[in-house]
């Protein structure tokens, strides 16, 4: 009886690590829903988007981000930061190359800039989200993952 426990018990571990790790290798561990804070995201709640997946907590939330994905940019943008299928190549605010001692937390993501300036304008912003990720300081400053080559 107790090697029948044991077993499933590590086919349960086995499982709940599948459902962390979505398709592609990312994961979804500490991800939360773009339309529902609250809420973690699932992996079989996704949408294509940038040619990557924004993941959702149910099906009404993605169906609702599919019906106007631009007045959820910033959000879903954020999170393809947030499962590292974007990376951060440049400063979002002016397009420039990135500095040392620029680093500032947005979201739980280390958002570097080019100068000073730049970085004391997303401290100063009451919704660095909406600075740093809407679409064209997205375009800015983050490019799609590259696959990694073996």
């Amino acid at each position: 009886m107790k090697s029948r426990t044991l077993m499933l018990a590590g086919f349960a571990v086995v499982a709940i690590a599948m459902v962390l790790r979505a398709a592609d290798g990312v994961s979804l561990e500490g991800i939360k829903c773009i339309m529902a804070a609250n809420k973690d995201a699932k992996a079989d709640n996704a949408v294509e988007y940038r040619g990557a997946k924004v993941f959702f907590c149910c099906g009404n939330c993605s169906k609702g981000f599919a019906a106007d994905p631009a007045k959820h940019a910033a959000k879903a943008n954020h999170q393809l930061v947030a499962t590292k299928q974007f990376t951060q190549v440049k400063c979002p605010i002016s397009g420039g190359p990135l500095a040392d001692g620029t680093d500032v937390k947005v979201g739980g993501i280390d958002v570097k800039f080019c100068c000073m300036n730049c970085k004391a304008k997303a401290e100063k912003s009451e919704d660095a989200v909406s600075l740093l990720f809407a679409d064209k300081s997205f375009d800015k400053g983050f490019e799609a993952k590259k696959a990694e080559t073996k």
